[in-house]
């Protein structure tokens, strides 16, 4: 007799779920009410925000509120119905496309109905059983997800580690003639848990050397790095030598969707064999109109990112001279480490959201390594010097109870109970 397949779910929920009981409402699924900006509701009480993506600001900026609520009562969350192959096309998508293409300097663009979907579906579209994939150990879930779909091979090298990337890379080249495919490297512009930015520059360097394509998910660096918010291909001047672009609209655009942006003829291919595009509805014209006008600010408004960088300097620096280890960031992305258990970290969490009036997001084992604690900060153009000053005065706090065992403690008991 076979087993049920939902006893052993019920038994083992995950690393994550068997977490559930103690965690979920709080530390996660947790409900952060009100307009998204650098201080919302939490738990009944406001608290400094930093676990938005909202970089620039615009989530609730009064222009893109205006074109979004216009646009949602002209044509609804519905139209266009359909997949944008059968009927779900328009001007305006093609009119996003075309502006995408050009702001981040590419022949042509592919509008995507949702960012994770989008990647994983373009992964599995530009490789065949006989090609060989080469990725970073660190890449987003979405990455993950797209490479498991490969049926051929794959390698991953060590994290921004140039060594094992060649390394890696002469092995796909070994396996590709001996099966005739081709060679796609993947990495992120920049890595959303630490924030380093990619290794592009020296990544394109061996492009000559080995034939290999390259596809980078920006999805934090476009709108936050290179000129205008043009992406970490700007940044480190290799833009022309990415191959595939993607990024998303769930960051700095603050909305949902995503494109892809390349070559003519490589983008075309996608645009007829990505499955999740041709079998899934389109984005809503509410978005892609939303969409148009958020991007028009970020090439008219350098302000905003301007002061996204100026928070985020003050910010770090702050941090740092309080003797805090944010590792090796290069973006915008701020992550604190400490040292502790999750039910330290637990008890630190709240501490800080109930106590010290401050939300961030908390990062722990599997996500990494056991005995270290992630709170990773998202300053956005909307927060403060005194949101700053408030949560590195937080942070010293929690820190030094950390360290004198007051959480451990605190930890035990709340697990007791």
């Amino acid at each position: 007799m076979t087993n049920d397949l939902f006893t052993r779910i019920k038994e083992d929920k995950g690393p994550l779920g068997n977490w559930a009981d103690k965690a979920e409402g709080y530390f996660v699924f947790p409900k952060l009410e009100g307009p998204i900006s650098n201080r919302m509701v939490f738990n009944g009480k406001k608290v400094i925000t930093w676990s938005v993506n909202d970089y620039l600001g615009l989530a609730n900026h009064p222009e893109v509120l205006k074109v979004d609520g216009e646009a949602a009562i002209e044509h609804g969350m519905a139209y266009p119905m359909g997949a944008r192959m059968m009927s779900g096309h328009s001007k305006f998508h093609e009119q996003l496309e075309n502006e995408c293409a050009e702001f981040v300097g590419k022949e042509k663009a592919y509008l995507l109905n949702f960012g994770y979907q989008g990647i994983m579906s373009a992964i599995d579209a530009l490789v065949g059983k006989n090609d060989i994939i080469v990725y970073d150990v660190d890449t987003h879930a979405c990455i993950i997800d797209g490479v498991r779909l490969h049926p051929g091979k794959r390698f991953v090298y060590r994290h921004n580690d140039m060594e094992s990337f060649e390394k890696n890379m002469k092995r796909a080249v070994k396996m590709a003639e001996k099966t005739g495919g081709g060679i796609l490297a993947i990495s992120e512009g920049v890595f959303g848990m630490r924030g380093e930015q990619g290794r592009l520059k020296e990544i394109v360097a061996l492009k000559k050397k080995y034939n290999f394509r390259l596809l980078v998910d920006d999805a934090h660096g476009f709108g936050t790095l290179g000129e205008g918010g043009r992406g970490t291909g700007y940044e480190q001047g290799v833009q022309d030598e990415i191959d595939v672009y993607f990024a998303t609209f769930a960051k700095s655009m603050a909305g949902i969707g995503a494109f892809l942006a390349g070559d003519k003829d490589v983008i075309q291919f996608l645009q007829y064999n990505m499955r999740s595009q041709t079998f899934a509805k389109t984005l809503p014209m509410a978005m892609v109109k939303g969409a148009l006008k958020r991007l028009d600010m970020i090439r008219t408004m350098p302000e905003l990112k301007d002061k996204l960088w100026q928070n985020t300097n003050s910010l770090q620096s702050g941090l740092r001279s309080a003797g805090f280890d944010l590792g090796t960031t290069q973006t915008c992305i701020t992550p604190v480490f400490l040292k502790g258990d999750v039910p330290e970290a637990m008890a630190l969490v709240h501490d800080l959201r109930e106590n010290h009036g401050v939300f961030c997001s908390i990062v722990v084992y599997p996500v990494i390594p056991k005995g270290l604690i992630i709170l990773r900060l998202i300053p956005t153009a909307t927060h403060t010097q005194v949101d700053i000053d408030e949560t590195i005065e937080a942070f010293t706090a929690i820190r030094e109870l950390l360290e004198n065992g007051t959480y451990k403690k605190i930890a035990t008991t709340m697990m007791q109970e």
